[in-house]
């Protein structure tokens, strides 16, 4: 119950990784802001969540609307004037090739993953400053830590969001104040239904390394075992985390294997 009466705040709350975060944050009595773009799938995670929990607030917000989340970020702070842990979960995939993806579907990429969660930071941190304290999480992935096919666009946000929280880490602004970052690999989650073509138009389906993820509820359990001990960086990763030590000790070895990803 690491977690009791705490007030979270999660962007990208009604589905994936979100979502289980805020249904075992629940479990822990924690007091949920759950974000995200649509009402109805963020109600029905809400209704979920207060078969655990008595405080459970929902917040309809576009991460890429800079207006709607500084408001977002405002509202937020005026439910339970205060809040304890931010965890910018937000962020949407892609599956084309960079050869054929358009400078517009790459934007729409950097906006949601890099831009939305610096936005909702910045927004918050004052709040965090009154406050003297403050727990920052975020989602980025595999994908910031070595380039890979047929995500291009996805990567440069994720290697970005690796760097500007680092920063963030490094600098620490209020003592009181930690950030995680945590990369997952595969997990087992519909993300892949919404990612982004090469035109910007959603690929539609579930990619079948997805499929084989690794499941959703151990991912986000082992995002709170993170969460609790400070950590600053996590990998929750199987395939991805050989891959990523053949690309700091064998390169041409994993060159030779990511070329045949897809």
């Amino acid at each position: 119950m690491h977690y009791k009466d705490q007030v979270i705040f999660i962007t990208g709350a009604s589905s994936g990784i979100g979502r289980q975060l805020a249904l075992l944050l629940a479990q822990e009595k924690a007091w949920l802001i759950l974000a995200a773009r649509h009402h109805d799938t963020l109600e029905a995670v809400k209704q979920e969540c207060l078969q655990y929990t008595s405080h459970c607030e929902i917040l309809v917000m576009d991460i890429t609307n800079e207006e709607q989340v500084n408001a977002g970020a405002q509202h937020a702070w005026q439910l339970f004037g205060k809040i304890d842990v931010l965890i910018n979960n937000a962020g949407v995939t892609q599956r084309s090739k960079l050869i054929d993806t358009q400078v517009s579907a790459i934007r729409q990429l950097m906006e949601v993953n890099f831009f939305g969660p610096v936005m909702l930071t910045k927004a918050l941190l004052p709040y965090f400053k009154i406050q003297q304290r403050g727990q920052i999480i975020v989602i980025s992935s595999m994908a910031g830590l070595m380039g890979y096919p047929w995500r291009s666009g996805y990567n440069a946000a994720k290697h970005a969001l690796q760097g500007y929280f680092e920063t963030l880490q490094t600098e620490q602004p209020i003592p009181q104040l930690y950030t995680t970052l945590v990369c997952p690999g595969r997990i087992h989650t519909p993300i892949t239904y919404a990612a982004i073509t090469a035109d910007g138009s959603p690929f539609g389906k579930m990619d079948p390394g997805q499929e084989h993820g690794i499941p959703v509820e151990q991912c986000a359990r082992r995002i709170l075992t993170a969460m609790r001990k400070r950590k600053k960086l996590v990998l929750i990763a199987r395939a991805e985390r050989i891959l990523l030590w053949f690309k700091r000790f064998f390169p041409p070895l994993f060159y030779a294997i990511a070329r045949k990803g897809n």
